[in-house]
């Protein structure tokens, strides 16, 4: 593979970032400004290349991998500075603070971005953050983090909160202990979730190291009797795809698979499921990418083709638009810009470069979807549409990220600041807001053919009576959606309503940090 690499996702958190492997043109010869020394004062307005500061560390790493030599804090900030002014996608949104009075990089890095709103009111930008190196690596290229392997329903992150478990990962402590889809949690660490410390909440349920041990008081699905478990964080391997299967519905056949994010690994599993599915001929698939946060660009565009096979062939996936310094080359890996085309054949993530990717050929997908389904799974439902291939999406408003970035290391952290737009094949890209199920399909617009479904914690992922997939498959055979406005779940002893426009379906944090209040 090739150095760079584009993700657009979050595993909501995520994230997304650089470091893999991308299609494109002989790259365009950049020359690199000569080094000088970099100034001691701050001088408003004039910004020295991002080079001059690049590895002028307060605590440069000993691995010989890394250039990095002894600076301080305020070198760092000059860097992230001098970076964000250049590659920026909004950098003529950004305050210039001056580098020597933020005592922290991140906390620097954090004032760096626009406070422009969305038309409904939202942050502009909702995706800075930073990473470890280190952690991002291990994450972004196994799909490895620490945690317990249980994705979270964050229902109300306020008191009286609820938080169910979403999914767990398999050979897992979450699964290892019996927990699965619908249970919830009473108790962290002693702390009742409805109205305890949220410090003690937020490091209980959202580990920042491996060997972390949290005491957990979890109610099952469908149980009265509370229970306690211990879990240790460990590293956790994201399955990214799960629940492959073929349904018989009448005279179809409908393939089903869970996907959960756009990882290095995402490309060989997405491979092996497509395989599955065409082996048993199907004529309609449901993605269920619920809880997906996107990823690397060039699997969705991989995972474009294995839908729709040759119909897609030499058309464009996703434009990519830079800030206005860069129309010509991409700022990052100096390739000259081209558009992203559908990819017939594996990018080498996972599966060898060049490797002829299987195809289903059909003329429609069904998505899933929910507050979670952002970024790379966006630019998925977009893509297709710029090429008029039919997506229905059934579940409530994506996330709204039509925006990626590269995760640029420095002295050991990975930076995210949003430096580019996707645009499909028409020249639409503007659905910062989220797609949104509805009764008409505007091509030209964020209103997409599809049902609105609340999320169906009573059944599991994959489970034909789901209430997403029910409505899926009912959608397939009759062409309407189903008219029930709120789902009732079944917690415990006493029942939960989960009004349809009102549950908040976060997963895990998209920044690293507090989520809980």
């Amino acid at each position: 593979m090739n150095k760079y690499v584009v993700l657009v996702g979050c595993l909501l958190l995520v994230a997304c970032g650089g470091g893999g492997g991308s299609s494109g043109p002989d790259p365009v010869v950049v020359v690199p400004p000569t080094p000088v020394p970099p100034p001691s004062e701050w001088v408003p307005g004039q910004y020295e290349p991002a080079s001059n500061y690049e590895n002028i560390c307060a605590n440069p790493r000993s691995n010989s991998e890394y250039q990095d030599t002894p600076g301080s804090v305020v070198d760092e900030n000059f860097w992230i500075r001098s970076f964000s002014h250049d590659t920026y996608l909004w950098y003529r949104e950004l305050a210039d603070i001056d580098p020597n009075t933020v005592d922290g990089n991140l906390e620097y890095f954090a004032l760096l971005k626009t406070d422009a709103v969305t038309p409904s009111g939202n942050p502009k930008d909702a995706f800075h953050f930073t990473y470890d190196t280190e952690e991002w690596k291990r994450l972004s290229q196994s799909g490895i983090s620490a945690g317990y392997g249980m994705e979270l329903a964050v229902l109300k992150s306020a008191r009286p909160r609820s938080i169910l478990v979403a999914f767990t990962e398999p050979n897992s402590p979450a699964s290892e202990n019996g927990i699965s889809r619908g249970a919830e949690l009473i108790e962290v660490d002693g702390a009742l979730v409805e109205s305890g410390d949220a410090n003690i909440l937020n490091a209980g349920l959202f580990p920042q190291a491996l060997g972390e041990q949290h005491t957990f008081v979890i109610r099952d699905l469908g149980s009265s009797t509370p229970r306690t478990v211990t879990l240790v964080s460990s590293e956790i391997t994201s399955v990214a795809v799960q629940n492959t299967k073929t349904l018989t519905v009448g005279n179809k056949r409908i393939g089903y698979m869970t996907f959960n994010d756009y990882l290095g690994e995402s490309e060989r599993l997405l491979r092996e499921a497509v395989i599955q599915l065409a082996s048993t001929s199907i004529d309609e698939l449901v993605i269920d990418m619920r809880y997906n946060g996107g990823g690397y660009l060039d699997i969705a565009a991989e995972l474009g083709y294995m839908v729709v096979g040759d119909a897609s062939i030499g058309k464009v996936f996703q434009e990519t638009v830079f800030n206005d310094k860069y129309t010509v080359y991409n700022p990052i890996t100096g390739r000259l810009l081209a558009p992203t085309n559908f990819l017939s054949k594996a990018s080498g993530f996972s599966v060898s470069e060049g490797t002829q990717l299987p195809t289903l050929n059909l003329p429609r997908v069904f998505v899933l979807t929910g507050g979670g389904t952002a970024s790379a799974s966006e630019a998925f439902i977009n893509g297709l549409r710029g090429i008029d291939v039919e997506v229905v999406i059934v579940g409530q408003t994506t996330r709204g990220k039509p925006y990626g970035f590269y995760g640029i290391d420095n002295c050991g952290t990975t930076y995210f600041t949003i430096q580019f737009r996707g645009e499909n094949a028409k020249g639409f890209g503007d659905y910062a807001d989220g797609f949104i199920p509805s009764d008409t399909d505007d091509l030209f617009g964020a209103n997409v053919r599809g049902c609105v479904v609340a999320d169906d914690f009573s059944h599991a992922l994959g489970d034909p009576l789901e209430a997403r997939l029910a409505a899926a498959i009912g959608y397939i055979k009759d062409g309407s959606c189903p008219t029930a406005a709120v789902s009732t779940l079944k917690v415990g002893a006493r029942s939960v309503l989960l009004p349809v426009v009102d549950a908040d379906e976060l997963t895990a944090p998209e920044v690293p940090g507090l989520i809980l209040r």
